[in-house]
């Protein structure tokens, strides 16, 4: 061809829209095309040397910064407006402010130097029906109702206008970063659902916290504004990296940290972290957290949100202590993962009809239950406030009874049962259709988050930028490292990795595998190809109805299997449309995938008596300029850990299996993981470390349980010789 054909048939292809709905992105095609972007522009403005070349490439070099700053502000600008409503609906539940109904206790009361002090302004529901100063049952009976409300509004405004809105939202971002298109999850009607359903959800007191939907919230932020510019619109590689930029701002706002927030995207979220990538979430997060200072939600002027003063060293006997916390963690996290898998199970088999119901029904559980206990009947963020404080230096504050040493008992039966109501109120909530003494709560903090997320660098500085304090970082690694390591005894990958599987995302996970067989243990061997020498419309438009396949390989024909190229569906079914509007091609036209159009004949511009154009004798349409040439293509011997390998760090859709020039087969990322499933469901109990640890601690118990009943039994029994044999096979 020409190159001024090439040149055609290249721009041709970038408009072509290539990634349908829950399809994956070949990030390989997506770089050249991105490099061809790129090289395009630079060309056409060194031939240009007027002022609007040099303004256009001046605009092309910046313009991801100015879109980074613009993601930063406004997530910045949506945190704080989402903390300040989620403020004023937590306290509207008790009563309200008399001279200004908008304001919450905390500024109602500003004036009131201690918080014994009795403030006028602030009305309790009981005082507007006149029914007594502060009815235990009257408070009760509003805090309830307000928080079923809360909850019920939230989980219809889900349902109806915003299904994507709906949970965490941090499983999804993790696929989408790694190329799995999910159109509407970032949308801007999301973006707005999810930030009003979030305020109410927190408000209602569910046992659920703002970070995993600040994360995607963020994104939607990202998504929103980077779209209206086309260098983002047009390269997957460009999106990535912003969204990658604003789960880091996500983050940094939600915690009041910025570098934790560009830790977190880089052990968490993204697979690809290079230099540039986390330049851009620096900034971002920064940006975000600057515009969050400004707005300075909790009028204390500062970036810290629980400002605490540890000025005791720790001493060597701690160790124990801390290591004890880790192991709580450790355990508490495997706790809390393993059966709200189990519940969201449940949900999708007998709830999934029912968000609204299952929302409010958990509302006025959590409220009836919470209220009577201080340490759950107060906003989240504030009673994690209370806890991180020391009692020394704290004359005339009460703290919730906190440090009333004459309550000591009373106060450690109210935080243990916090502790177990919340556990299980987290293992119910979770993934529901609504928005999800101080240094060891502080530890204990740590290693909870630590526990269900699998996360250990930046929780450190995520917790120290939360409290200001870098006293005790030793014991927190040394938690954080117990944590991680109990917490993987039960089984590798954080709550979110988990919601991976359960909802059958392509996503491989960083975590090695060791299989030792060849990828053709793997690979597809019935494949749909499309041959070179030609076919006609009608069997082309028969495959794409027919099949769901994301692409199809081209071979010469289909008795020598010489493997020519590939050739993706959205590009195959807009060229065939293009075809018959162009060419008025119909059934019986002969389609040929050849990339030599010089074996072909002249194309001339004659039009026969039916209308149709005539290339040459014949009424051939030539798509071989459309064929990637140079798929990725691997032999069937190679290992199947060096193809996961490929998979993760070039992110291919699909991989050709390729024996001397013959095709055999394909491999795309479903593949890899159906085999890993399948493998993991055949290990005996030997060799699934959750599996063992979970029967011995069941069996243990059952056998306790069986000396106090007079009655022992075994439940879970070792499985014999011949079953592990058995199901080695």
């Amino acid at each position: 061809m020409q190159t001024g054909d090439t040149q055609q048939v290249e721009e041709e292809l970038a408009q072509i829209r290539r990634y349908e709905d829950f399809s994956t992105i070949d990030w390989v095609k997506d770089a050249t095309l991105e490099r061809y972007r790129q090289s395009s522009v630079h060309s056409q403005t060194m031939n240009d040397q007027s002022w609007r070349a040099w303004w256009k490439l001046t605009f092309e070099t910046f313009q991801t910064w100015i879109v980074v700053c613009l993601v930063g502000a406004a997530i910045g600008l949506n945190s704080a407006l989402i903390a300040i409503v989620t403020n004023w609906l937590s306290d509207i539940k008790l009563g309200y402010c008399s001279n200004a109904w908008w304001l919450n206790k905390k500024f109602c009361c500003w004036e009131m130097e201690e918080e014994h002090d009795v403030c006028a302004l602030w009305v309790p529901w009981s005082d507007a029906l006149n029914v007594g100063h502060d009815v235990y049952a009257i408070t009760w009976l509003f805090y309830v109702m307000w928080a079923t409300l809360f909850a019920t509004t939230c989980a219809y405004l889900v349902k109806v206008f915003a299904p994507y809105a709906a949970g965490s939202g941090i499983s999804e971002i993790k696929c989408i970063i790694a190329g799995f298109v999910m159109r509407g999850f970032l949308g801007g009607w999301t973006l707005v659902m999810k930030s009003i359903g979030l305020t109410m959800a927190v408000a209602s007191n569910l046992s659920i916290g703002k970070e995993g939907p600040s994360v995607h919230m963020a994104c939607c932020v990202g998504n929103v504004i980077s779209r209206c510019f086309q260098k983002f619109r047009s390269s997957k590689a460009e999106m990535r990296e912003i969204l990658t930029a604003s789960s880091a701002a996500g983050v940094a706002v939600a915690f009041g940290s910025p570098i934790g927030g560009v830790l977190f995207a880089l052990e968490e979220m993204s697979t690809t972290f290079p230099n540039r990538t986390m330049w851009k979430s620096f900034f971002c997060a920064m940006i975000a957290t600057i515009v969050l200072q400004a707005m300075n939600p909790f009028r204390t002027g500062k970036l810290v949100m629980f400002q605490v003063s540890y000025d005791r060293e720790w001493h060597f006997f701690e160790y124990l202590f801390v290591v004890v916390i880790g192991i709580f963690g450790g355990l508490y996290g495997a706790l809390v993962i393993k059966y709200n898998i189990w519940v969201a199970e449940l949900r999708k088999k007998y709830l999934k009809d029912f968000p609204v119901a299952e929302a409010a029904i958990l509302a006025l559980v959590t409220s009836l239950i919470a209220f009577p206990n201080v340490f759950m009947r107060l906003d989240m963020t504030e009673i994690m406030g209370i806890l991180f404080r020391e009692c020394e230096g704290a004359e005339g504050e009460n703290y919730a009874g906190l440090c009333q040493e004459s309550q000591v008992a009373r106060i450690l039966f109210l935080l243990f049962m916090a502790t177990l109501l919340r556990t299980l109120g987290t293992i119910a909530t979770y993934g529901a259709k609504c928005i999800t003494p101080g240094t060891y709560a502080f530890l204990g903090a740590a290693a909870a988050l630590c526990g269900v997320m699998r996360i250990t660098v930046s929780v450190v500085v995520i917790m120290f930028e939360l409290t200001g304090q870098i006293t005790y970082i030793l014991p927190t690694m040394i938690t954080l490292m117990v944590t991680k390591a109990v917490g993987d005894w039960f089984g590798p990958g954080g709550i979110a990795d988990r919601y991976i599987r359960l909802n059958g995302y392509p996503f491989l996970d960083s975590e090695d595998h060791v299989f030792g067989v060849p990828v053709s243990h793997v690979m597809q061997d019935n494949v749909t190809v499309m041959t070179a020498s030609g076919m006609t419309f009608a069997d082309i438009d028969d495959i794409l109805e027919n099949t769901n396949y994301r692409g199809f390989p081209v071979v010469q024909d289909k008795e020598s299997m010489q493997l020519i190229g590939y050739m993706g569906r959205t590009e195959l079914k807009y060229l065939v449309t293009r075809a018959r509007k162009v060419n008025k091609a119909h059934a019986a036209t002969l389609c040929r995938f050849r990339s030599d159009s010089d074996d072909l004949e002249v194309l001339t511009d004659t039009v026969n008596d039916d209308g149709y154009i005539i290339r040459g004798s014949s009424e051939d349409v030539d798509f071989g300029p459309y064929v990637d040439q140079t798929p990725l293509t691997v032999h069937p011997r190679l290992y199947l850990e060096t193809v996961m390998d490929m998979f993760k760090q070039l992110g291919p859709r699909v991989i050709l299996l390729e024996h001397r020039g013959k095709l055999v087969g394909l491999v795309t990322v479903k593949d890899v993981l159906k085999y890993i499933v399948y493998m993991e469901n055949n290990r005996s109990p030997y060799q699934a470390p959750e599996s063992q640890a979970l029967r011995g601690i069941m069996e243990w118990v059952s056998q306790r349980s069986a000396r106090f009943s007079g009655a022992y039994r075994r439940v879970n029994s070792r499985p014999s010789e011949e079953e592990l044999e058995l199901s080695h096979r």
